[in-house]
């Protein structure tokens, strides 16, 4: 199997497997890699898109973003005047960062935070390896205050740590920001942070400075759609995004999309929390293996450290040249050091394939440092 390693070196996220091995080669590899949900669209839903598909490609998206607006607030419970769909939550991110002043970030986190600001406008928070890279609300909105960023940024769950706050804990740390111009809260992966989804979009209407961004390819498992939205109560902040996104952002494809939500509540939530019980039992197993600390998760993914003496590229690399599994190697995240793997749970059958990948690797580290060289 020929490896595109070059890839990794030019950009701050994973490299498809699609770009690094090729369309064959990716069939045969399990993607950990892949944050999004394994069972849903369900395999009905599935066939419903592909056999309307001949018709939605030949069809100009709509032009009113409302009618996007109001099937997805239908199935959120929200008022539609305050949301915003967008060509994947990157989309809105993108352009967020042109409407803010500056904009302060804790670091670990998602790359596109960093990538879209520029750099005079960015104020990054390190969090410490000695703590686990776990964020302090209390200490961190302090550090914001006093340095004087016009907003801030908490990704709940974190990413790519896993690590979750309540409702209440964000309520808090809300009221305490008043007197910022915003507070984006990043809620991709809340809704495997429990069985009720620990959400602030029913209380957000109560925050004037507060927007909700989330990527729709997590929870709903359609990275290829390129869906995701917004919610604020802000009326400039709304006014300014609406204005600089163009008028086809999404598909036809993806607002087909949309309306089958309406229909299929019950199995999308029947679908996440079985992802709650696969990351839970996942979580369990990495725990018992040697040479690995292993931290707790709200999301759909674990992050793992690893203890031996081989980084996570090295064990990347053995994992895929060896095993054909693919994890996600941390190193290129701002303010990560180069130990630390993220791996999203891909159905039990999956995450046993690579537990025992893991054990026969943790019992002789040797043998990785054979497999990455010899890629």
């Amino acid at each position: 199997m020929k490896i595109r390693t070059h890839l990794f070196h030019e950009t701050s996220h994973s490299p498809s497997l699609i770009d690094l091995v090729g369309v064959d080669e990716a069939r045969t590899i399990e993607d950990f890699c892949f944050i999004a949900n394994p069972y849903y669209p369900t395999p009905e839903m599935m066939q419903q898109l592909v056999d309307r598909f001949p018709v939605l490609i030949k069809s100009y998206p709509s032009s009113n973003p409302a009618l996007a607006a109001a099937r997805l607030g239908q199935v959120l419970r929200v008022d539609p005047d305050n949301l915003i769909v967008g060509n994947g939550a990157s989309e809105l991110i993108t352009t967020m960062c042109d409407v803010i002043d500056s904009v302060a970030v804790p670091v670990p986190t998602f790359g596109e935070y960093l990538e879209k600001m520029s750099p005079d406008r960015l104020w990054t928070y390190p969090l410490s390896a000695d703590d686990g890279y776990q964020l302090d609300l209390d200490a961190y909105l302090s550090w914001v205050l006093k340095e004087g960023a016009h907003a801030a940024l908490v990704i709940n769950p974190g990413n790519p740590t896993g690590q979750v706050f309540s409702t209440a804990e964000m309520e808090e740390f809300l009221q305490r920001a008043h007197r910022l111009d915003l507070v984006i809260v990043d809620e991709s992966f809340i809704d495997f942070a429990g069985e009720e989804v620990p959400s602030l979009l029913p209380i957000a209407d109560r925050y004037s400075n507060l927007i909700i961004v989330r990527s729709m390819s997590k929870h709903c498992g359609v990275p290829g759609l390129r869906l995701g939205y917004c919610y604020t109560k802000n009326p400039y902040v709304l006014s300014r995004l609406r204005r600089s996104l163009p008028t086809w952002n999404i598909n036809t494809v993806a607002e087909y999309f949309l309306e089958m939500l309406t229909n299929t509540e019950a199995e999308y939530h029947d679908s996440r929390l079985r992802v709650m019980r696969d990351v839970q039992s996942l979580y369990e197993q990495l725990r018992r293996l040697e040479g690995f600390s292993v931290y707790p998760t709200g999301a759909n993914f674990v992050l793992v450290r690893i203890d031996g003496a081989y980084t996570a590229r090295d064990l990347q690399m053995a994992l895929l040249g060896g095993y054909r599994l693919y994890v996600r190697d941390c190193t290129n995240k701002v303010g990560m050091d180069d130990r630390h793997i993220r791996i999203a749970t891909q159905g039990l059958e999956a995450d046993r394939r690579l537990i025992n990948a893991l054990t026969e690797l943790s019992a002789q580290p040797a043998r990785v440092l054979e497999l990455a060289g010899a890629l």
